[in-house]
């Protein structure tokens, strides 16, 4: 009996060490970091070392808090900028607990730094949005465009800006970690993450848009067709100077075709006439002969053709 009870006792003792051991050890990673209460205030400072650390069983607990970069997702808000546009601004940003013994007594958990947070950054971006024009949170630099034309008429383009878009991401991280310095915690990136119109003045943009895009198309077509009636007009003014000189090469070879053919046809006259002649003397010739003899007496004019003849030979 006495040998059982010594065993039952060993394995009770045991139990209670394994649980005693269990309650006074807590294991520390990478990237974590404990601050340990007792009775639910905070003992000594904070633990980041990793390994395997000690505490007071059941009377001390470990508050584990991330060493890492946390994320803050903040809501889409309508908010009115400085020249009374209505925007929805979505944002975000990453923080880091720096303090955590800071950190556990002003929020206690990550949830009250979230919710902090909230506040704080969601406070500072209405504030800079409605203390700034909509260019200011877009644009970043100013912009010199080379053709202002090129613009399609969007004057919000060459508005300058002051500040710009990461001036102000910067300026709200300033004034977001005044307010987290006595939290334990520190604002380590802040972007905006869609700016837009709500949709009321999405519709006035969109229409302006329209408007200024068909003004930029008429004002292109009306170049286009300035440009086509004077390529039309050159054109003209070619074809009539092709069709003149065409007109003109064409009557002065015709001059030169009717010289040469009134020299050929002039040439031709002169030796048909010489054929003629030539025909009528040699039938007067043949007349004469049959017509006269020794005994023929003739009575010639001097105005007939056979006189001509005998008088020339």
């Amino acid at each position: 009996m006495n040998k059982r009870r010594i065993r039952a006792l060993l394995l009770v003792l045991a139990g209670v060490i394994l649980i005693v051991g269990m309650q006074g050890v807590y294991i520390v990673s990478e990237t974590q970091q404990v601050i340990i209460t007792q009775f639910g205030k905070p003992v000594g400072d904070a633990i980041t070392d990793p390994g395997i650390h000690f505490k007071v069983p059941f009377t001390q607990q470990a508050n584990f808090f991330e060493k890492r970069y946390m994320e803050w997702d903040g809501d889409p808000n309508q908010v009115p900028t400085k020249d009374k546009k209505f925007i929805f601004v979505d944002t975000y940003a990453r923080w880091q607990i720096t303090d955590p013994l800071l950190f556990f007594k002003r929020l206690t958990n990550e949830r009250g730094a979230q919710s902090r947070l909230d506040d704080i950054l969601d406070g500072e971006t209405r504030n800079f949005v409605a203390n700034n024009n909509i260019e200011e949170l877009v644009r970043s630099t100013n912009r010199t465009p080379e053709n202002i034309d090129s613009l399609l008429g969007d004057r919000d383009s060459l508005a300058r800006i002051e500040s710009g878009r990461q001036a102000i991401q910067k300026q709200i991280i300033e004034m977001a970690n005044k307010q987290t310095t006595d939290l334990g915690i520190k604002v380590l990136d802040f972007r905006f993450k869609r700016i837009n119109y709500v949709s009321e003045v999405q519709t006035q943009v969109f229409e302006r848009m329209k408007s200024e895009r068909y003004r930029i198309a008429d004002k292109f077509r009306s170049e286009g067709q300035g440009v086509a009636s004077k390529i039309n007009g050159e054109k003209e003014r070619e074809l009539k100077k092709i069709q003149s000189e065409a007109i003109r090469d064409a009557e002065r070879i015709k001059g030169v075709a009717d010289a040469e053919a009134a020299s050929i046809y002039a040439d031709a006259y002169d030796q048909s006439a010489q054929a003629r002649s030539l025909y009528d003397f040699l039938k007067s010739m043949e007349t004469l002969e049959v017509s006269l003899n020794d005994k023929t007496s003739v009575v010639l004019s001097t105005e007939s053709d056979l006189y001509r003849y005998l008088k020339g030979y």
